[in-house]
């Protein structure tokens, strides 16, 4: 049998990169991934994928930040399937600048996507867990939530508020059975990443002790790990997946 055998798990942001690589692995490993995301013809595009690959998957034209929107997709996914058995709050955006050049505006868009969206997600998935007394919920932090980066102050801030907000649940629905984790990242080769200068890529492999970016579909290994039986006593840690940059 396989490790997800008839699973439903809410991707969001699984249109590309490292939701995209968990959708498909999900779906590979008997889950049915609904993928959450505002890229409607690369979210299409990922479920026939994955159709293709004999698995199971949906798309929802969802923005995240938008509760009502949230609330919605929750309740089809619930008259269709019954239940949802995982959240994996990936989705994010970021809007770099230093701090003298960042504009309000820059700030609090990403301050709406990454941590707005990840609680109005949470928050509307968490009672249909509670009920059943069980659930995963994977929240998409970051390396630099962790140790800061220049030019990133509202992206920092978020992913290191992504950490609070995951010891915060994991304390509140861990009792009632719902294991809350966190993944944070480091550099990894997603299409976006793939495209800057080469003198760049180099300079990020550099700063990695293994020498070399991660694959997005190492990174969703982790997400299904901490969503798996396997991971039934891990609650409230976020795991660092970067390659030994934080060592």
């Amino acid at each position: 049998m396989k490790r997800f055998e008839g699973k439903i798990a809410i991707i969001t942001g699984g249109a590309d990169g490292i939701g995209k690589a968990t959708a498909i692995k999900f779906a590979a490993e008997g889950g049915i991934s609904m993928i959450w995301d505002v890229q409607e013809a690369k979210g299409k595009a990922v479920v026939g994928e994955i159709v293709a690959d004999e698995g199971k998957a949906a798309f929802f034209n969802i923005n995240t930040v938008n509760f009502d929107e949230v609330v919605a997709g929750v309740k089809k996914i619930v008259d269709a399937f019954g239940t949802i058995d995982i959240l994996i709050n990936n989705a994010g955006i970021t809007r770099d600048a230093s701090l003298k050049k960042m504009t309000h505006e820059m700030w609090q868009q990403v301050i709406d996507v990454n941590l707005t969206g990840v609680f109005n997600c949470t928050k509307a998935v968490a009672d249909i867990m509670v009920a059943k007394g069980c659930g995963k919920i994977v929240n998409a932090s970051s390396v630099v939530g962790l140790y800061g980066n220049f030019g990133q102050t509202n992206y920092v801030a978020t992913k290191a508020g992504i950490i609070g907000m995951t010891k915060t649940w994991a304390r509140e629905l861990g009792r009632k059975g719902i294991n809350v984790n966190a993944v944070a990242p480091g550099f990894t080769l997603t299409d976006m990443v793939a495209k800057m200068p080469a003198d760049v890529l180099e300079s990020m492999k550099a700063k990695v002790p293994l020498g070399r970016l991660a694959t997005p579909e190492e990174m969703a290994d982790a997400y299904l790990f901490l969503c798996s039986d396997q991971a039934s006593y891990i609650n409230g840690i976020t795991l660092s997946v970067d390659g030994g940059m934080t060592v």
